[in-house]
């Protein structure tokens, strides 16, 4: 990870890097100071901040992902074996969200290579881990470049396709650029659209939805509680985010204003920036971003 931009002074390194508890995984406080210090040169870019706002920020960070994370990336197995033993089954699970027929688990797979860095350049191992900075949870992230990597897959397959009509709008055909400014706005509206989305929620619903994305109960133990069966629990979830994404869908329509092209480019903004997205305040101990990606891929 490059570090450059603003500074992260000595004593509030160590005192993070204590916090992170970075040396079960044999990191150098070295290390772990140029993650810190890329994280804070992304997050303030273009910025001269003050060092209250750099610690303020510095300590806002999940301290102990971005640890594991910069370990990875420098390639220490211990490290290592942790991500493979604690998320592995995070990848796959979001990979089967996404396309349950298992059509993901292949990019899912290859996500690995690009996280341990396969690729040397200038004698530095290219580790997609470089990119995170800690401001999510680094399943939170990994959930979104999973599905950020299927969205560009469909991107791509479609770019080939012909459009039936001058009104054809997908996703894959925001263009990023154009889009970029107009982010913050789309945000806003989506922010705004699941909120009402949420708050027409039956309770049963909202619960299930609670239980299985907060406390990541299993659909059996879900059943349990609610006298329903397994697969009642799986149906009725299924129903509950294809409701919850019509029902966003009409309030951009109807309240917002938007038509179809930016109704996608709403989608899309929640899927590449996932992680700015906390639906935990929108439902009570909520289920986050990850249902976020749920719904806005319709799985």
């Amino acid at each position: 990870m490059i570090s450059q931009g603003p500074r992260v002074e000595r004593p509030l390194a160590a005192r993070l890097y204590e916090q992170s508890q970075a040396t079960r995984w044999g990191l150098s406080v070295e290390l772990f100071s140029v993650s810190l210090e890329a994280s804070v040169a992304h997050a303030f870019s273009g910025k001269a901040p003050v060092p209250e706002d750099v610690e303020r920020y510095a300590a806002s960070l999940h301290l102990d992902d971005l640890a594991l994370a910069s370990a990875c990336a420098a390639g220490l197995e211990p490290a290592w074996n942790h991500f493979v033993a604690e998320h592995r089954s995070t990848l796959y699970r979001a990979a089967d969200a996404i396309d349950p027929s298992g059509g993901a688990r292949e990019e899912a797979d290859a996500l690995y290579a690009d996280l341990f860095g396969m690729r040397e350049r200038e004698g530095v191992r290219q580790s997609l881990f470089r990119y995170f900075h800690g401001r999510s949870r680094l399943s939170t992230w990994l959930r979104a470049v999973l599905a950020q990597r299927r969205v560009d897959r469909i991107r791509a397959e479609r770019r080939h396709d012909p459009l039936p009509d001058e009104d054809a709008v997908t996703i894959g055909r925001v263009d990023a650029a154009q889009a970029e400014p107009e982010r913050p706005r789309f945000m806003t509206a989506m922010r705004t659209a699941l909120e009402a989305a949420i708050g027409g929620l039956a309770p049963r619903d909202r619960l299930r939805l609670r239980c299985y994305y907060s406390q990541e109960m299993t659909l059996a133990a879900i059943g349990r509680m609610l006298g329903e069966h397994e697969g009642a629990v799986s149906r009725h979830l299924t129903r509950t985010r294809r409701e919850m994404r019509e029902a966003v869908e009409e309030h951009l329509r109807r309240d917002s204003g938007f038509d179809r092209t930016a109704i996608a480019e709403c989608f899309a903004a929640v899927i590449e920036d996932v992680g700015s997205l906390d639906l935990a305040k929108m439902i009570e101990a909520g289920p986050g971003a990850r249902l976020a990606v749920r719904i806005v891929q319709n799985k």
